[in-house]
């Protein structure tokens, strides 16, 4: 993974990644699991997706893979809280995974290729540990196709420091729109390539999505990113925190966020 996750893992980073499930962050892959494959799903995060992928998996099962501990503990804690028996745990680097050619019948990766060092690398191990004629799965956010109204300027300063955060810490924001590229160029032939976004327009979604991000642009690893290396002031921080306020209030607020999907079958002489 990149040397510094530009989100980090504070609550208001937490609350936004648990409201992801199978359904609304992995609808492409779902209708190719049959119950009995065996799954890993790199980059787990809180292990809501994770769980909901294992739920459908009943005769299967499913690795959630974290690049540290304490970061996999916390899909440990949904796991537990389910009650799914079906799950294991590793510490895992997606660059150099420690399983042996064709373990899987499924590698599933959400919001993970937008942040590590080498995606190409990174892809080309998924594909060496999936069976042949497995799937190699992965979702991405594009930030720069992010949409909104009404124009908020401190949105658009949002934006910009973002990207220059995010490219800092060896990530690539505008993932998306690349998948498909970096798919080939991991030697990949067979692959779907589709887009799909979350919506934020009734009162409630604006209320939830400006809120978590009006106050994780103060109190986040985002934050004391931008603090330390003087990208940003703590006035700047307050100004955006208060245009995400801003647009939450609009009556006509409204925000995409466009991902891009791959869905990568590995033929026989992958």
């Amino acid at each position: 993974m990149a040397a510094v996750y530009t989100h980090g893992h504070h609550e208001s980073v937490l609350r936004s990644h648990r409201w992801r499930t199978a359904e609304n962050s992995a609808a492409y892959l779902l209708p190719h699991l049959k119950p009995h494959m065996k799954i890993l799903d790199v980059g787990s995060g809180p292990g809501t997706i994770t769980a909901d992928l294992a739920a459908r998996v009943p005769d299967g099962h499913v690795t959630a893979s974290e690049v540290t501990a304490d970061a996999l503990e916390l899909a440990r804690a949904e796991v537990a809280g389910r009650g799914l028996a079906n799950v294991g745990f590793a510490v895992a680097d997606v660059h150099a995974l420690d399983y042996p050619d064709d373990t899987f019948c499924v590698v599933h990766a959400h919001q993970v290729l937008q942040h590590v060092e080498d995606p190409v690398r990174a892809l080309r191990e998924m594909r060496r540990v999936t069976k042949p004629r497995g799937f190699v799965a992965a979702r991405d956010s594009d930030y720069t196709a992010f949409t909104w109204w009404p124009r908020v300027p401190a949105l658009d300063e949002w934006m910009a420091l973002y990207q220059r955060l995010a490219r800092s810490n060896g990530g690539e924001p505008d993932a998306g729109r690349r998948l498909l590229s970096w798919a080939r160029a991991a030697g990949f032939e067979d692959v779907t390539a589709t887009s799909s976004t979350w919506c934020f327009a009734g009162p409630d979604d604006r209320a939830w999505w400006g809120g978590m991000w009006a106050e994780r642009i103060l109190r986040s690893a985002l934050a004391e990113q931008a603090l330390a290396t003087g990208a940003a002031t703590e006035a700047d921080l307050r100004r955006m925190s208060d245009g995400w306020r801003e647009w939450a209030a609009a009556e006509d607020g409204w925000l995409s966020v466009l991902h891009g999907e791959i869905l990568c079958r590995v033929t026989d002489t992958a």
